[in-house]
């Protein structure tokens, strides 16, 4: 038996899993960039705006992963905003060593201060010595404005 709701937007499913799942996705919610934690923190990083920080929780639970690539990640973590301070400043002198310009962030609420993120973007990539273009996906927690929790996978990162 298939829902409307499911049969709408495409998506078959197995009861009761594959049910949930598609209505979880139907109520995501666009969220304004610049009413988020994670669009404020995204617009500061881009424009290279150090107050960024003021913005990230003291306990700030951090990580980049890369999807199907062998650079190395370890560093790209982060446990506290002192931490996550010092990441930043490694990822600035090793991969954005011009900066970065957000072709798009694109927030959706989940609920609960959890926000699923599309950021895209174009800068010269130290590591290659190239301009490339990625889109990453974050998954992000927010709690009174700061930012807490923060999950980022580069899906891929494509020479332009």
């Amino acid at each position: 038996m298939e829902s409307p709701e499911i049969h709408a937007i495409g998506i078959q499913a197995i009861w009761p899993l594959d049910y949930w799942v598609a209505l979880k996705i139907g109520q995501m919610q666009p969220a304004l960039s610049e009413e988020t934690a994670i669009g404020q923190v995204l617009t500061k990083f881009t424009a290279g705006d150090p107050s960024l920080f003021e913005l990230i929780s003291d306990g700030v639970d951090f990580r980049i992963d890369h999807f199907r690539d062998e650079v190395d990640t370890g560093w790209q973590q982060a446990g506290s905003r002192e931490t996550l301070m010092a990441a930043i400043v490694r990822l600035g002198r090793d991969v954005f060593p011009k900066g970065t310009k957000a072709l798009g962030i694109d927030s959706f609420a989940l609920g609960d201060g959890w926000h699923l993120t599309c950021f895209s973007q174009k800068f010269f990539y130290g590591e290659r010595q190239r301009d490339v273009t990625s889109l990453t996906y974050i998954i992000s927690h927010e709690t009174d404005g700061l930012l807490d929790f923060f999950r980022e996978t580069v899906t891929n990162i494509v020479d332009v």
